[in-house]
């Protein structure tokens, strides 16, 4: 007789069947936890979830904030990189370093720390001849880019390149570009190194 009909004859007929230990293979266990592992890695790079400013259909905390009301210098600065991306980005690069052999950086530029009516010439009266940015000489020559904007744009504009890309030179005022408009009018553009 086998073992197993042994068993059965030897229990008594209204027994339940039993059950009996055995060891989970470990290659089971470490098939599961390497499987956790690969879930939470791909939950944390594919969702937003973790992230308390990221909500769907977002796709990171920086586009985001781009969709957020803003006010007051906030709001320029924003308004500022928008005009400044339309008029100044193609030459100057999104990240101010400027392209070699085409547009001086403003990235860390002395001109960006210089007072306005200095650096609103450039942009409204255009530039032609020779620079000096960053201890780099530039013999290059700028439309008036500025010159159809409104005060308030050029502002923005002036704003946003003396407060990004580590310029911390404060924010222009609309007024104040309007004074450098009537400052610079009827004047003939000045070499930018020459003595005011």
């Amino acid at each position: 007789m086998s073992d197993e009909l042994k068993s059965n004859i030897s229990q008594p007929p209204d027994a339940g069947p039993t059950a009996s230990r055995s060891t989970v293979p470990i290659w089971i266990i470490l098939l599961t936890l390497l499987l956790l592992f690969l879930g939470a890695v791909y939950f944390d790079r594919h969702s937003g979830w973790f992230d308390k400013q990221v909500y769907a259909p977002y796709t990171s905390a920086d586009e985001l904030a781009s969709y957020q009301p803003k006010s007051g210098e906030a709001s320029m600065l924003a308004h500022g990189k928008a005009v400044y991306e339309t008029y100044c980005g193609l030459c100057h690069g999104s990240d101010g370093l400027g392209k070699p052999a085409q547009a001086p950086p403003l990235a860390g530029s002395e001109w960006a720390a210089k007072d306005i009516t200095s650096l609103a010439r450039i942009p409204l009266a255009g530039l032609n001849g020779p620079i000096q940015v960053k201890g780099r000489d530039w013999n290059l020559s700028m439309a008036p880019m500025g010159a159809s904007l409104s005060d308030a744009d050029l502002a923005a504009v002036l704003t946003c390149i003396r407060e990004s890309w580590g310029n911390k030179n404060g924010a222009v005022s609309a007024d104040e570009v309007k004074a450098a408009r009537a400052a610079i009018s009827g004047h003939p553009p000045a070499a930018p190194n020459s003595p005011k």
